[in-house]
């Protein structure tokens, strides 16, 4: 299987992301995110647990719960924070940093050379995004900063962390054994904070079921396998296509309009994923070459 066919494979998981937006707020009783949160991620878990009929042996208890609480209940958390105290504009471009943290984290966690194309990428990505949902009206909030910058540090501790233990399971146990913790972790801070919810309609019922078992399940089991095929160099700039594909979906849905920056934002957004998975393809190759030498990003530069 080729390098690109994964890269399209794990490219569908941040897709179906950017659908999160419209479902929750067409399909979801409002003003509830950690208990929509909880619901996205404990059912789904304990599908999947039911379905693999394993749980974590020795460490992996320890380091299941970290990434369950980094991938999904504090990312989680700090991402709703984020939306409530900021413009969703203001909030997606904050998020959008986290592919370069990314970069940064593997150079010291799992050794990953920091390139020059990569960072040029995961630059010209958050340009992408600002130009696609930033208004020249969004106002800024020192704790929604905070808080949209712990969720992408979050985020990007767990995609990085998720690659470095590599699992001894498929991803399809490494997602139910996150998913698991992730929801367990939401359950005091939920009943803490939150109200009850109403009674739920069939819409509702849809919706997280949707959200549950293809915003969650599926999209992860997709998310981790790119994580051990890939890397968290190449998998982490896919998620800008997620912004992208919210904003394609309220055009589409919901009527919203369509400017000509924003579409200029797009062709930004998908230059810059490109870019980030030729540099990595680019360098695997190089890699692979008699004589490397240890300096597979001069030959990627300077090759006859």
């Amino acid at each position: 299987m080729s390098r690109w066919h994964d890269v399209l494979i794990t490219a569908i998981a941040p897709t179906i992301w950017g659908s999160t937006y419209i479902v929750t707020t067409e399909l979801l009783p409002p003003g509830y995110p950690l208990t929509v949160s909880l619901l996205r991620a404990l059912p789904a878990g304990l599908l999947l647990l039911l379905l693999v009929r394993r749980l974590p042996e020795g460490i992996w208890w320890a380091r299941t719960v970290l990434l369950g609480a980094l991938n999904f209940s504090f990312f989680w958390a700090m991402l709703f924070v984020s939306a409530y105290r900021l413009p969703g504009g203001v909030a997606a471009t904050v998020g959008a940093i986290q592919p370069l943290i990314v970069i940064v984290l593997s150079r010291f966690v799992i050794g990953t050379p920091i390139r020059a194309l990569s960072v040029v990428a995961g630059i010209g990505g958050i340009a992408g995004v600002a130009l696609l949902v930033l208004t020249p009206h969004a106002t800024l909030d020192p704790l929604g900063i905070t808080a949209g910058l712990a969720g992408a540090v979050s985020m990007a501790f767990g995609t990085v962390l998720s690659r470095h233990w590599q699992p001894p399971v498929s991803p399809l146990t490494f997602t139910a054994w996150q998913l698991t913790a992730g929801g367990i972790l939401l359950i005091p801070v939920v009943l803490l904070l939150e109200p009850p919810l109403p009674p739920l309609t069939g819409t509702n019922l849809l919706g997280f079921a949707y959200l549950g078992l293809i915003g969650a399940a599926l999209t992860y089991i997709l998310w981790f396998r790119g994580l051990s095929r890939l890397g968290p160099p190449a998998v982490a700039p896919l998620g800008f296509l997620s912004p992208l594909m919210a904003v394609l979906l309220g055009w589409a849905i919901l009527d919203q309009t369509l400017t000509l920056l924003q579409a200029a934002g797009m062709a930004v957004v998908l230059a810059s994923v490109w870019l980030s998975q030729w540099v990595q393809t680019t360098v695997r190759r190089t890699d692979q070459l008699p004589g490397d030498g240890g300096l597979p990003i001069f030959k990627a530069w300077n090759k006859p």
